[in-house]
């Protein structure tokens, strides 16, 4: 178990020292410190049980899927000096849950994870990964897959190793279909993998199916936060996860940001005791059944503002008003939302060139601007949303099952309408 550590607050990186590892081994691992000045306050990280495997994990996970880029730059051109830098800052605070996924990031998330994980780090951390099944086209993908993710991450195993974003027709279609248990089985036997889950994007129904459909999952990941307790896996179906002795580890506690960067209406309707990330996760850590919460820090504020959240963290920590407020934020932010996009960017890129996340965000912040930043906003995209074709290749990925070939004649026709308004 990693042991706590004192708390410090990382410099800002210069620009100059992003570019690459070379300059970061030179800089940061150098003589002098990353972390050099020092607060007063000492936070403690809170660990919690990982279901029935023996371990303990640490409260708060760090997710790597929106690690920070190069200015201007595509998402797989990850910020390595800052990135690295931030991920073995909070190990060294006690963060000791780190995810990835094969895709994350185009592919650079493993790398990076990997390298931040040299001279020491892996062995104070339990890594996770995926298994990318919606690419799996024969049973032999399993071991190239798992293979490849090995010598990205520079290991010889991964701790907590994922069937990754799993609904009914993955399942049924991919895993059943390819034997992909059997594989993980083996691969648990010969030691590359520690421990087994699945990450999940359907409805409760095909949760449950897919919970008790096979008797050696040790853990699984879902989308929870305290608006979608009705939705996907459903906190029934977190309570079911739990019961049968698995770890939970969540995804999306601040759903994709938006619940940090609420609507003056809802922001109101929450007690300004605590910021809105802090009321979030703490809905999470309330929960006896949460192991681990992960966040996908992007920056070095995310970073030291969670683990002072964590080190609060317990569970049973809200009272029973506390919890009435956060179902009547859920309301008024229900009766306000449009489109339920996280900003994953699973969807990108677009074969025809939209910013698919980018027009749901100003789609959904219409109910905040006025007509004229809304119309600005749409102007300024290089492709707006009557460029769709309806291929629907989007849909067939997207965790949300948001139907966007649907949906993207109605907004353009919403915001061009907007248009004859301010004109």
């Amino acid at each position: 178990m990693v042991s706590s550590a004192p708390f410090f607050v990382p410099v800002r990186f210069d620009s100059r020292f992003a570019s690459c590892y070379k300059q970061y081994e030179t800089i940061i691992r150098g003589p002098a410190c990353a972390f050099t000045e020092k607060r007063e306050e000492f936070f403690t990280m809170q660990y919690r049980k990982m279901g029935n495997t023996g371990v303990e994990v640490s409260a708060l996970g760090f997710g790597c899927m929106r690690m920070p880029v190069l200015e201007g730059q595509p998402d797989n051109c990850i910020d390595e000096a800052r990135a690295i830098g931030m991920i073995r800052h909070a190990i060294d605070s006690g963060v000791n849950y780190i995810d990835t996924a094969y895709f994350y990031h185009h592919e650079a998330s493993e790398p990076l994870v990997g390298k931040a994980l040299l001279d020491g780090y892996r062995e104070k951390v339990n890594l996770a990964t995926k298994m990318p099944v919606y690419a799996v086209e024969k049973e032999e993908d399993f071991d190239f897959f798992l293979n490849n993710q090995l010598e990205r991450l520079q290991t010889d195993h991964i701790d907590f190793y994922l069937m990754h974003a799993l609904s009914l027709d993955s399942w049924k279609n991919k895993v059943l279909k390819f034997d992909l248990l059997t594989k993980a089985q083996k691969a648990r036997a010969e030691g590359k993998i520690r421990y087994l889950g699945f990450s999940f994007h359907d409805n409760e129904a095909a949760f449950l199916e897919i919970l008790n459909g096979f008797d050696g999952w040790d853990f699984c990941q879902i989308q929870m936060n305290y608006i979608d307790v009705e939705n996907q896996a459903t906190l029934r179906g977190l309570e079911a996860a739990h019961k049968k002795g698995l770890g939970v580890v969540i995804m999306e506690p601040l759903l994709g940001g938006k619940l940090a960067n609420l609507s003056p209406q809802v922001k109101n309707t929450l007690d300004s005791s605590r910021t809105p990330v802090e009321w979030a996760l703490d809905f999470l850590w309330n929960r006896p059944e949460v192991s681990v919460v992960l966040s996908g820090m992007g920056s070095e504020e995310m970073v030291e503002q969670n683990l002072e959240y964590a080190s609060r963290s317990s569970i049973g920590m809200l009272d029973a008003a506390q919890l009435e407020m956060l179902a009547n934020t859920r309301s008024v932010y229900q009766k306000m939302a449009l489109v339920p996009c996280t900003g994953c960017a699973y969807c990108m890129p677009c074969p025809f060139g939209l910013d698919i996340p980018g027009i749901y965000e100003i789609y959904n912040q219409t109910v905040n601007d006025t007509r004229a930043v809304t119309v600005q906003k749409y102007a300024s995209l290089a492709k707006q949303a009557d460029a769709c074709r309806a291929c629907r290749k989007c849909e067939g990925i997207c965790p949300q099952h948001i139907e966007s070939s649907t949906l993207m004649p109605v907004i353009h026709e919403k915001i061009c309408g907007m248009k004859a308004g301010v004109a």
